[in-house]
């Protein structure tokens, strides 16, 4: 099939903004991917009828089936979300959230210690992003709603804890996915100084935004600054209105399953099941990686196996043990294998609405691909630059690309050898300041934008709308892309570390003075 090519044409742009417009204005998250996908298969066929129609056919289809055969990774997500549905539901069922929610009662005194106990959650699970919003979201949500915290706050403190914390973690699917790309840069310039790992353990304090995210969410947890939207929704949390949940929201997922729980349940029919969950994925993850290791002929190491393995697969065996354990909880109470099986398909439909929108953020992901929306703002920074300023515009350009895309991995497989060629060419001491800045760039990016897996899949996690999540978060998003971008800036023209990160911390203590003062402004909450 010959498509348009829109590479050095700034319609290669359209797809994305109308989708992210649309999006933000209607607050119809399908209607406005829809349109976005529509759009961009009307274009790349020339507004040929029969070529659009094929394309799509083809696009929907690659969903599925990819070579011939189904397509593990798109299958793997989507069979991990529907068994988690059903792992959480059974878990309500056992009585285990009631339970853990009386125990946290008992040790989690306050709205902070809600707060905060999901932050540390999002932080201490940090093997994948998709597997954190998710399970954190399962544990903290109970807590959380006990104290009246915003299901729009718990989604900000998962999107903002599960993503930079895995972009600075070695031994997480970012992390393996990271080092893979960099070792191929290092080796492309003739870099032998680093290691492809010594390089990501340098780069780790270079990652202003995700040091700064995470720091932002203890600060928020802390000294409930509210600012923007979010302010609402605490308020509306409160005084026991939605928990944070917009009523007009069309992607609300409703937490009201009419799952009856038992009065037996315990701490550990909720504690068991999730640890399971991350022991059995984490294990899969190892064993999968040291399998593809011994095919190659290489000796088995920890990172060797991150690197190699089999994010989907391993999420879905962990999913798949993690169900096992919970199905075991609750027969062992005796409940009888019909409410059994009808809480099973209760879990999973709810999670059917997240699966749909995820399609559809996926097909739109291909379409701005084939409309070269990538490298049409790779362009934007060619010409006569200084040095200096390189990593704080490719922080920049990156977190635009991730934002139009809705992915940090893809903005990492295009952004990262073209940071690498750039700081070959101008300043080859750079290159680690610059590699960072696209890191920290996408993840920016990627937090603001609506078609973002993650950022769905966070507002899944904490059962919020979606738009919702988007609007509440990005207030502080900004803030923290301010002092990040302030950090790269100081960074390229002293070349200290030390320097940068010290002014990116004057900048954020600014930042928490002045979101305490607007939390606590009078204003219009209700």
């Amino acid at each position: 099939m010959n498509l348009v090519d829109f590479s050095a044409s700034s319609l290669s742009v359209l797809p994305a903004i109308l989708a992210l417009g649309l999006a933000i204005v209607t607050r119809r998250v399908l209607l406005s991917l829809g349109l976005g996908i529509l759009s961009g298969a009307v274009l790349l066929n020339d507004f040929s009828i029969s070529g659009t129609a094929s394309y799509l056919f083809g696009l929907i289809k690659g969903l599925f089936i990819a070579d011939g055969s189904i397509n593990s990774w798109n299958m793997s997500i989507v069979a991990f979300l529907v068994l988690l549905g059903s792992i959480t539901a059974l878990i309500t069922l056992s009585g285990g959230t009631r339970a853990f929610a009386e125990w946290a009662q008992t040790r989690v005194k306050s709205k902070r210690g809600a707060k905060l106990l999901a932050a540390f959650l999002g932080v201490f699970i940090f093997v994948d992003d998709y597997f954190n919003s998710l399970a954190v979201g399962a544990i903290s949500r109970p807590v959380t709603d006990r104290f009246h915290v915003s299901r729009a706050k718990l989604a900000y403190i998962l999107d903002s804890t599960a993503a930079p914390m895995c972009v600075i973690m070695p031994a997480s699917s970012w992390g393996a996915y990271i080092i893979t790309i960099v070792g191929g840069i290092l080796v492309s310039h003739g870099v032998t100084e680093y290691s492809p790992l010594s390089a990501f353990a340098h780069m780790i304090p270079m990652n202003f935004y995700a040091i700064f995210a995470l720091l932002m969410v203890f600060a928020v947890a802390w000294f409930q600054m509210d600012v923007g939207p979010m302010r609402r929704f605490e308020y509306q949390a409160s005084t026991g209105s939605r928990l944070g949940d917009d009523e007009n929201s069309d992607t609300s997922l409703d937490d009201e399953l009419g799952i009856k729980e038992s009065d037996k349940g315990r701490v550990t029919d909720l504690i068991v099941p999730i640890i399971v969950l991350i022991v059995a994925t984490m294990s899969w993850m190892v064993y999968s990686g040291a399998q593809v290791l011994a095919a190659d002929g290489k000796a088995f190491s920890i990172l060797g196996a991150f690197e190699n393995t089999d994010v989907g697969m391993s999420l879905l065996y962990g999913s798949a043990m993690g169900l096992f354990v919970a199905l075991v909880t609750v027969f062992k109470q005796g409940i009888p294998v019909s409410d059994v099986a009808q809480t099973v398909w209760v879990g999973s439909k709810s999670m059917f609405g997240a699966i749909l929108i995820l399609l559809f953020a996926w097909t739109i992901g291909s379409v701005i691909g084939d409309m070269a929306t990538g490298k049409f703002l790779s362009t934007l920074i060619q010409g006569n630059l200084s040095p200096q300023l390189l990593p704080v515009i490719l922080f920049l350009l990156s977190a635009a690309m991730a934002f139009s895309t809705g992915t940090s991995w893809g903005t990492f497989g295009i952004m990262l050898p073209i940071a690498g060629d750039l700081s070959a060419a101008t300043d080859i001491a750079l290159m680690l300041p610059m590699l960072s800045a696209v890191l920290a760039g996408a993840v920016f990016g990627d937090h603001c934008s609506p078609i973002s897996d993650t950022t769905i899949l966070s507002s899944t996690g904490a059962r919020c709308g979606h738009i919702d999540h988007v609007s509440t978060q990005l207030p502080y998003a900004l803030a923290i892309a301010l002092v990040a971008g302030l950090s790269y800036l100081v960074l390229g023209y002293t070349d200290s570390l030390s320097i940068s990160l010290l002014a990116g911390m004057c900048a954020f203590v600014l930042v928490c003075v002045l979101f305490g003062w607007l939390s606590r402004r009078p204003g219009k909450l209700a």
